[in-house]
């Protein structure tokens, strides 16, 4: 099948198909003489292996090393085994880092919402932010963002911001 084939039965776009054959997380495939790329049922099987494990949010090279493992003919279970291990020690730290952030910024909302009333007129944009929450949650979410693999940015929807009271 050809690459337009492929990602109609995988469910992927030939950008991400290609994309994971420069990563080499598939074969190179053969070509036609026309140079146009012809893809079997294996590389179906694979592409669907590799969705499989994105699913449980391993990474690119994680599942090039599961891959690695499996044609070397080695059982790779184990290894993914600990993957998954540290990956549940991975979202556990996560969970703690954010409850603790939760708490903080909690206190700093009740302090900023005794302040509010005592803050000058003369803010240029928010008093509460210019004159500073007291909050360690900075340092958490540094800690949640430098976990591998992962990127935590938190944002606040605009539905969210309209929401809230003018002030």
């Amino acid at each position: 099948m050809k690459i337009g084939e492929l990602a109609k039965a995988t469910g992927l776009t030939t950008k991400t198909i290609r994309f994971y054959e420069q990563q080499s997380l598939l074969k190179e495939p053969l070509r036609t003489s026309s140079g146009y790329r012809i893809y079997t049922a294996e590389d179906v099987e694979r592409l669907e292996f590799i969705r499989q494990a994105k699913r449980i949010s391993l990474s690119l090279e994680e599942i090039r090393d599961i891959l690695d493992l499996s044609e070397q003919s080695q059982a790779p279970c184990v290894h993914v085994l600990a993957l998954l291990e540290r990956k549940l020690e991975q979202v556990d730290a996560i969970i703690q880092g954010l409850q603790e952030f939760r708490g903080e910024l909690s206190k700093s909302k009740e302090e900023s919402q005794e302040r509010l009333d005592r803050l000058p007129e003369e803010s240029r944009i928010c008093g509460i932010i210019e004159k500073g929450i007291h909050t360690k949650g900075e340092v958490a979410l540094r800690a949640i963002s430098a976990t591998p693999g992962r990127r935590y940015r938190p944002t606040l929807s605009p539905s969210w911001a309209a929401a809230q009271p003018a002030g």
